[in-house]
């Protein structure tokens, strides 16, 4: 069902600062078509976009998914330590970008640990290499000689408002970037992240992976005032991939599609040793597909905030819908009173999901 042709303004809105409207002669083209189809693929409308990802076996399948998506234009990938270590995220990315016949597109080494913790990967899911143990060739090109942070920066003020970012990741790369540049938030149109959850995590009972790892960085990101977009639990362990997705993408005739078929197959192995039930679950191909057209999701404008002092529940994103918002008591000899805080929505958060037209974007554009 079409829920609408139009965006209205919003600061959380990855048209804020574009005010784009759909003429009639774009709506006429566009009623015909499915919804996920109505996003143009005009290349003055084309999105200019960094993917900042851990690389990882949901990160794969999502980066191949933007790679193959006429609204998008993948400017940078910037690898952090996550899933697997840096050096196995960074040889990754290059090797994904070579697959899918994208090695013009610059890959910039980030962080290769949390801001202040130390690093825990999910080999025991992703694998040992972080693609579900599927060899591919040694990539041939090499990344720039830039950092992260800096290859993010300088693209974002060369282009002020132009280039949003996805981060499929622990988002240590962003908040580097962010206390290293205050001006930048102000200048990324939109921020897209995988991670968080307000019903409960994947590595403890608070808290999802990618928040988990770096909480800090986290808080630092939340409350910088980007326009900002959580795709966490709540919606991404509903998209999984089912048997004849996987045989789809196993027998594509483009590189990419194999090369995630591969991928994909031998994930569905690793959820099946664990007993859970279900296949892969699609986490950052949700994120990037919310970045090409939110409404294959419902989002919420809510305050969340990280927890980062809690021994059990650090890394959990905390979310209020509505005031009275308030911190936890003072402790009894502090002079402060426990005061309400003023209700100002700080991200748009996925609560629900379309699963079935997402996993059809999802494959036909990665198998073609």
């Amino acid at each position: 069902m079409i829920k609408s042709f139009a965006y209205q303004y919003s600061p959380f809105s990855d048209l804020a600062t574009k005010n784009i409207l759909m003429t009639r002669r774009h709506f006429l083209a566009a009623s015909s078509l499915p919804p996920l189809m109505l996003q143009t693929t005009s290349p003055a409308l084309k999105r200019r976009v960094i993917i900042d990802t851990d690389p990882g076996t949901d990160d794969a399948l999502a980066i191949f998914l933007a790679l193959n998506s006429p609204e998008l234009e993948v400017e940078a990938l910037t690898p952090v330590a996550g899933n697997v270590p840096l050096e196995l995220t960074l040889s990754n990315a290059l090797r994904l970008l070579e697959v899918a016949g994208h090695s013009h597109i610059p890959v910039a080494a980030g962080a290769d640990r949390p801001l202040v913790r130390r690093l825990i990967t999910a080999s025991y899911f992703h694998g040992q290499n972080g693609l579900a143990g599927i060899q591919f060739p040694e990539p041939t090109i090499k990344p720039v000689a830039e950092t992260a942070t800096q290859l993010i920066r300088r693209l974002v003020h060369a282009s002020p408002h132009e280039i949003g970012i996805i981060a499929i990741g622990p988002l240590t790369n962003i908040a580097t970037a962010f206390r290293e540049d205050p001006e930048l938030p102000r200048l990324i149109p939109r921020l897209t992240i995988m991670g968080g959850s307000l019903s409960g995590g994947n590595i403890t009972p608070a808290a999802e992976f990618n928040i988990y790892v770096d909480p800090e960085a986290a808080q630092i990101v939340f409350r910088s005032g980007v326009p900002l977009t959580m795709v966490g639990l709540d919606v991404t362990r509903r998209a999984m991939l089912r048997e004849e997705d996987i045989q789809r993408m196993e027998s594509s005739s483009k590189p990419e599609g194999r090369a995630a078929g591969k991928i994909a197959r031998a994930s569905l192995n690793l959820v099946r040793q664990t007993s859970a039930a279900g296949g892969p679950p699609m986490h950052d191909s949700l994120a990037v597909g919310t970045f090409i057209n939110p409404s294959v999701v419902t989002l919420h404008d809510l305050y969340v905030d990280i927890e980062t002092a809690g021994t059990l529940t650090a890394g959990e994103t905390v979310g209020y819908r509505k005031a009275p918002m308030r911190a936890s008591p003072p402790m009894a000899n502090a002079s402060a009173s426990p005061q309400s805080m003023e209700f100002k929505p700080n991200a748009r958060v996925a609560l629900d999901v379309d699963v079935d037209p997402f996993l059809k974007m999802l494959v036909d554009r990665i198998a073609g």
